[in-house]
């Protein structure tokens, strides 16, 4: 190259004396016509064939139309290649001797040439549906920098006519501009730069200053951040994997599995679905992810590069003879590699965030998937609660993992090459900083170990806290009709205690690692500089070596710090993942077929677990097409197992089972969506109309259409709380009716109906003459009138089928079948002999307080806008059927009070602790830096320093204490934050369970599970981390500004308007901020709700094959959420930029004017201003960080307050107010004038009820659907308040006591059975007031006694959530006994009854008879014959008592209640 610039007549390619050496420094010709043209060219040629195979390979986004920018482009592009020919013309007509100057000849023909090149690819982007070039940009960019030289040549020789270079310079401008400005909205559209500095993300942030953002505002996902494209991929390899892993499980298991080889077995199977996690994620998201890790690389190498150019500066400002331009150079190095370092941070930063997000999608879906494939056995370890707090918390930890994975293999390279740098600047003594590592790490690493298991530990008490919170809200009816409140609190504050106490060792250990982190740089500089001086007198520490070694050791910081902690969630999710699923090859499922057997089981063997005895023996069944079998069978005998083996939900053991054809199933508890009515009924399938109208007639519900507000659309609520037990069946019924499958599978469907209802749909649904006839059905029934039509009769008996034939054959065999028929003929012969209804005036005599509230509120409603006209009569149709409130975002920023009531929560003592060790801890630090510059300032004396043992002691003393302080800072954040977190969990709790009935019934259980997992995680977490982050680094900038501002106080000119301009920015940003976090928050307790009502109905789900449909509705809920997420974490990424932007000025401030005054100011202080100023970056990107970790969590606090000012239901219990031990004594209750609105300004849903009931007497409450008998017995337990007259119990008006006082004194057995997970015992008797001998007797007069003793714990045998592992029978028992416990002597029966056998009933009936005889019994009737024998019915129309006698009486008096035993069939 030498060579040929000589022959060129040129100077040498590097001369040193025109580059460094000189006052005015240039670069000689040979260089700006040879490596100035040919770089940015040849750059793009050796790129360009690999990007045109990128083009030709990536999906084809069609072609991109001709635009006049794209025109303009070309054009340029063109001209510019012509200049350079043109430029190659004249330089051959004025020079001769081409051969002598062929390198200036050379530069417009590569020029021209690439600019040819620039053109096609332009072309071929447009054609093939590329916006935006990196690969151009780039080009532009280099071209514009390498004509710089030339440019400032030209203007320094002031030649007239404009040069080439010029033109590129115009050229490479203009299209870097249109490059930026092409598109700045959508990510995936933006130019490389606006990507690069996310100015992409503008617009989005001023939309938010103006106004508050609203969900509508929001970008949809990008497609490879959707559901859909990160699932389809996923599952498929997850499937294949797990399927291997099983197969190798199984392979190697030995051939008896015992209980040590299978739990041996599980272990196994979680690591390994935790391997699989890892490769599966790998595979998805890893090449996204090395792009952010190749931008980490090169973050790494420009930090290094930073105490390179400062050792240069720091020398520059020791030698006072050195050229000025060249402190100024060093100045702009450290301003543009500073700001390099800030840019590729983020953008590393926003890739991580952005698998994060993947990575959240993917495990979502997973756990979703997982939860509608797994067995029962699983079900009862994978409760909800562990769903619930997969997806939140574990979940979260993942995400945080993702960004430190790096840290993991990079850590070891960092500080290898931070000891080279540092050996290469003291020799040495720099490894011995080596030792400080070496204890540093086995410390933390032993910290990291035991704090894993704690973050176990707390994540056990986490799932079952959340688990019993949702069986609080699941049941909170019951809880509020036995007053149990104040027994369930107890538990679940053990349960947030043990969080709190691992949660609170866990923070004393990461205060002690955060110290020891944030004093490793400390400790490597002690050991460094103390073995540097005191191995040899002759080594001297000044400014250059001190302040460099002090800028590499604080890289060190990073490395040491990050250590990963979500182990334990990948194990707890891999585990999750794990459970056993439902075997495909449990049942056979084979096409229709119109002949032979369309269900058949031979002998089956079947069981709800792998190990343990089967819950079913020798089953062998065969179901003809068509037929109608008929299974009975006694309250436990596998009635209901029967069911779930022909759908596969059991294990098979042994034998075969085979349905033919599509299948529909009815549970036992019907299962409802919080979803309007006609969407329950659909089930997803296409609405027909006349077949739709029809399924309605015939399961008995268009007369509930009449009453409900939007007939078929409103909505029904969650679990179906506002319907009445006989109308969710009936849903339930329709629902699978209306599917036209070919094989139906009933459980007891008729069991919550009336006798003349459940006829009704036998005849006009289920029997032979029914919708259903030609269909095969297997009705499981404890209605003996059905039998005689059914082909088949099964009796179950212990788990096996002890008879099986038709009525006939049974009743001729004279067996335990033909006696039960005879033993309970007669009353069923009276209910059916009844005259079949056709068109049924009463659906149901059951409705309960938010079916009434719903019918009443709505019909007012509309009333009142009828005659007031304020509201738009479309707003009003849409919203008429609307019962569940959605979660609601605030708007604006988070409010001062919200602060203030956290730090409220906090206290005074520990936040004025907080901030005196902040204070006195950034003293300290100032302290020692400010040692360090003296130290550094001091001269040599016969080259050597004095004192070198004061100097360190004073420094390690220094040293010592900042470290102290660091971890009584930390500490008391942590303790602090405890106590407030402590607090707000209590007072959120307190506000649920003292909410009346009306606040459960419109605010969707998600709502709350999101509060009480996700909002008080981020506030036992977040919230206290990113307080303690905040407090440190403001301190920290403190610090620095004050020593920047000593060192120059002529920055101060630089940092106010700085300031204001950061604080401007700021602001401008958190408003969108904040509603983004909300957005966030609110957009995720629909996913809870989904996720929680499809575990609940997963049988259900998986027997209509619907899971499908589901799966793209959680995907759809988790697309909502992230589309929050997303530009959430960007907006933090377009602050910080914005930002650091602003810190590296003050950086470039604070070198210019140190290099300016270096005449005056020591090399010691400005190394100590530099070094300082150089933190200021990282600062106010942590800053930025913890104030938006602050401000969007403290959302958290807002949303966990928001329950407080809702309206809560009287005090439990009133001082003063003392009852008597033993009241009711006598059980009177008068009822005065008495009236009940739901609402102030409806109509009455009970008005001038004025009744006395005498001690011991049976009453029994009849009336029509919304008539008020449910709204009578509410108002007996205060469910609802009195809005007029009182009700009177033994002469106390019930309103003067607390409502503990009267709830515990009375006893409700409500319709719905509701168990809790824990023992029998604890379901029966929480308080544990009663002796096991009081329980024992319970049991035995609920005929459960034999039962619970043939379970091997008997009274501690464990319930699970819901009672799932009873049947619906037992459960109902259960409730009885929990009557018999209490022993009050009132008791309001709501049809207790229903899902059992005759035989149990009519033990049952016996037993409330006797046990009860001596208590006032207020039955709200759903069989009329239950009552009959009752001293007095009350028959009440529209809130009022229309008849009230004997039934003998009534029945003279031929009026409502005559013509309601009519229809029933009893006269």
């Amino acid at each position: 190259m030498e060579a040929l610039c000589s022959n060129s007549g040129l100077d040498p390619l590097w001369d040193w004396n025109i580059t460094w050496y000189t006052s005015t420094p240039d670069l000689t010709k040979c260089f700006q016509h040879t490596v100035l043209v040919w770089f940015p060219c040849v750059y793009l040629w050796t790129c360009s064939p690999l990007y045109l195979v990128y083009l030709q390979l990536r999906p084809q986004k069609g072609i991109i139309p001709l635009s006049k920018l794209c025109c303009s482009k070309t054009f340029l592009g063109l001209s510019l290649a012509s200049f350079g020919l043109l430029e190659m013309f004249y330089f051959l007509v004025k020079n001769e001797e081409v051969q002598n100057h062929l390198l200036i000849l050379l530069g417009p023909l590569i020029r021209s040439l690439t600019m040819v090149l620039a053109v096609v690819l332009i072309q071929m982007e447009r054609i093939k549906g590329t916006r935006s070039s990196v690969l151009l940009f780039l080009f532009w960019m280099f071209l514009v920098l390498c004509s710089m030289v030339p440019l400032k040549v030209t203007i320094e020789q002031i030649i007239d006519q404009v040069s080439e270079t010029d033109s590129s310079v115009r050229l490479s401008v203009y299209t870097s501009v249109c490059e930026l400005y092409k598109n700045q909205c959508p990510e995936e559209d933006a130019p490389f730069l606006s990507k690069f500095f996310f100015f992409w993300f503008s617009s989005l942030v001023v939309r938010g200053y103006r106004r508050p953002l609203q969900a509508a505002d929001l970008w949809t996902l990008r497609d490879q951040d959707s559901s859909v494209y990160i699932m389809t991929e996923l599952d498929k390899f997850w499937s294949q994997s797990c399927k291997q892993l099983i197969h190798l499980l199984c392979s190697r298991s030995s051939a008896v599995p015992t209980e040590k080889t299978q739990l041996l077995k599980k272990n196994q199977e979680g690591r390994g679905c935790c391997l699989i996690l890892l490769r599966a994620l790998g595979r998805s998201f890893g090449l996204y992810f090395l792009v952010g890790t190749l931008c980490l690389l090169a973050h790494d190498a420009i930090m290094f590069a930073v105490p390179q150019v400062l050792s240069a500066l720091l020398g520059f400002m020791r030698d006072k003879d050195a050229e000025m331009w060249k402190g100024l150079l060093f100045a702009s190095l450290l301003f543009i590699l500073s700001c390099l370092q800030s840019v590729l941070h983020h953008q590393f930063m926003f890739h991580c965030f952005t698998v994060g997000m993947r990575l959240k999608t993917a495990v979502m879906g997973l756990v979703y998937r997982k939860s509608l494939l797994m067995s029962s056995a699983a079900r009862q370890q994978g409760t909800l609660g562990e769903i619930i707090n997969l997806i939140s918390a574990d979940t979260q930890k993942l995400m945080d993992f993702v960004v430190y994975f790096n840290s993991v293999w990079i850590a070891p390279i960092e500080i290898a090459l931070c000891f080279y740098f540092l050996w290469q600047l003291l020799g040495l003594p720099a490894l011995a900083g080596i030792t400080a590592v070496v204890l540093i790490f086995p410390l933390n690493g032993i910290i990291a170990k035991i704090r894993s298991k704690l973050q176990e530990v707390q994540m056990k008490f986490t799932d079952s806290r959340i688990k019993l919170m949702n069986e609080i809200l699941g049941g909170v009816k019951i809880l509020k009709f036995y007053s149990w409140e104040e027994a369930f609190l107890p538990r679940v504050n053990v349960l947030r205690d043990g969080e709190l106490s691992a949660l609170k060792t866990s923070q004393i250990l990461y205060s002690v690692s955060l110290a020891s982190f944030n004093s490793s740089s400390f400790l490597i500089a002690l050991t460094v500089f103390g073995v540097y001086v005191l191995i040899d007198e002759q080594n001297v520490l000044d400014a250059q070596k001190i302040f460099v070694s002090v800028a590499l050791i604080n890289i060190l910081k990073t490395p040491l710090s990050q250590l990963p902690f979500a182990v334990v969630s990948l194990r707890r999710l891999g585990n999750f993942l794990s459970q056993d699923e439902l075997k495909p090859d449990n049942v056979e499922r084979l096409p229709h077929s119109p002949d032979g057997d369309a269900v058949l089981v031979q002998d089956g063997f079947f069981s709800w677990s792998t190990s343990g005895p089967p819950y079913l023996q020798r089953i062998n069944m065969m179901v003809e097409a068509g037929s109608l079998v008929a299974v009975v069978g006694h309250v436990g005998s596998g009635k209901s197992s029967l069911l779930a083996a022909m759908l596969g939900e059991m294990e098979r053991r042994r034998g075969f089972v085979s349905i033919k054809g599509s299948v529909s199933y009815v549970p036992q508890q019907a299962w409802i969506q919080n979803a309007s009515l006609k969407d329950n009924i659909l089930f997803g399938g296409q609405r027909m109309e006349s077949w739709y109208h029809r399924v309605l007639d015939a399961c008995a519900l268009l007369p509930d259409l009449d009453i409900l507000p939007a007939r078929d659309d409103t909505e029904i609520g969650e679990k179906g709380m506002n319907l009445s037990g006989g109308q969710r069946q009936r849903v339930s019924l329709a629902r699978a009716t209306y599917r036209r499958s070919d094989v139906y599978l009933l459980d007891d469907p008729l069991s919550a109906v009336d006798a003349q209802v459940g006829q009704h749909i036998f005849d006009r649904v289920i029997g032979p003459g029914g919708l259903l006839k030609g269909k095969t059905r297997v009705l499981v029934t404890h209605g003996l009138s059905f039998l005689s039509k059914a082909d088949l009769v099964l009796v179950m008996e212990d788990g096996h089928i002890s008879e099986m034939g038709s009525y006939m054959e049974l009743m001729d065999r004279k067996g335990a079948f033909a006696k039960l028929i005879h033993t309970f003929s007669g009353t069923q012969r009276r209910e059916s002999s009844r005259k079949s209804v056709s068109r049924l005036s009463v659906t149901d005599f059951s409705i309960d307080l938010s079916q009434e509230q719903l019918i009443r509120y709505e019909h007012q409603h509309q009333i009142n806008t009828e005659l007031m006209g304020l509201v738009d009569q479309d707003s009003v149709a849409e919203n008429a059927g609307k019962l569940t409130e959605a979660d609601k975002a605030h708007t604006g920023r988070v409010k001062l009070q919200m602060y203030r009531e956290y730090f409220r929560t906090v206290g005074l003592t520990f936040i004025m602790t907080i901030v005196f060790l902040c204070a006195f801890q950034q003293a300290t630090s100032l302290a020692y830096n400010y040692w360090l510059s003296l130290w550094a300032d001091e001269p040599p004396v016969n080259g050597t320093q004095s004192d070198h043992q004061l100097k360190l002691s004073v420094f390690a003393a220094l040293g010592f204490t900042q470290g102290l302080a660091m971890f009584g800072t930390t500490l008391a954040i942590a303790l602090g934050g405890i106590v407030a977190s402590r607090h707000l969990h209590t007072d959120l709790l307190y506000s649920v369970l003292h909410s009346p009935m009306s606040f459960f019934e419109v605010t969707p259980s998600g709502n709350l599970l999101n509060r009480f997992s996700k909002e008080i995680d981020a506030i036992d977490c977040m919230i206290p981390e990113g307080l303690k982050m905040m407090l440190g680094y403001l301190f920290k900038l403190l610090e620095v500004c004050i020593i920047v501002l000593l060192a120059t106080p002529f920055t101060g000119l630089v940092l106010l308007p700085l300031t204001g301009v950061y604080v401007c920015i700021q602001s401008f940003y958190v408003a969108s901020s904040c509603q983004l976090r909300r957005l966030e928050a609110v957009s995720r307790s629909p996913i809870y709700s989904h996720f929680n009502e499809t575990v609940q109905g997963a049988g259900t789900i998986r027997a209509f094959g619907e899971q499908r449909r589901f799966i793209l509705q959680a995907d759809r809920h988790i697309d909502n959420n992230q589309e929050a997420y997303f530009p959430r974490f960007v907006a933090t990424r377009w602050l910080a930029v914005n930002l650091e932007f602003l810190g590296n000025l003050l950086v470039l401030a604070a070198a210019i004017l140190s290099v300016r005054g270096r005449h005056e100011l020591s090399p010691g202080i400005v190394g100590l201003a530099v070094t300082h100023s150089l933190q200021v970056t990282g600062i106010l990107s942590w800053i930025v960080r913890s104030w938006t970790d602050v401000e969007n969590n403290i959302v958290s606090v807002e949303r966990v307050k928001e329950y407080e000012n809702t309206t809560k239901e009287a005090a439990w219990t009133l001082e003063g107010c003392s009852l008597p031990a033993a009241w009711p004594s006598t059980g009177t209750l008068q009822f005065e004038n008495f009236g009940l609105q739901y609402r102030k300004g409806l109509d009455w849903a009970l008005k001038d009820i004025s009744l006395s009931i005498q001690d011991r007497e049976k009453v029994g409450i009849v009336g029509r659907t919304g008539a008020g008998k449910s709204s009578l017995a509410l108002g007996i337990f205060r469910i609802l308040e009195a809005a007029s007259g009182r009700i009177l119990i033994d002469g106390i008006n019930i309103t003067q006591i607390g409502l503990h006082d009267l709830r515990s004194r009375i006893t409700i057995i409500p319709q719905d059975p509701v168990l809790f997970s824990g023992s029998v015992r604890m379901n029966l008797d929480p308080f544990e007031t009663c002796s096991d001998e009081d329980v024992w007797k319970a049991l035995e007069l609920a005929h459960l006694s034999s039962f619970v003793s043939a379970l091997p714990h008997k009274l501690n045998h464990q319930c699970c959530e819901g009672g799932e592992n009873l049947s619906l029978g037992q459960r109902q028992l259960l409730c009885l006994a929990r009557a018999l416990l209490r022993k009050t002597r009132i008791l309001v029966l709501d049809e207790a009854t229903a899902a059992v056998d005759l035989k149990t009933d009519q033990l049952i009936q016996s037993t409330i008879r006797t046990q009860f005889n001596d208590c006032t019994i207020l039955t709200i009737a759903h069989r009329l014959s239950t009552i009959m024998d009752y001293t007095r019915v009350i028959v009440m129309d529209r809130g009022s008592i229309v008849e009230m006698d004997s039934p003998s009486q009534l029945l003279h008096l031929q009026g409502h209640f005559y013509q309601m035993c009519l229809e029933a069939g009893l006269i």
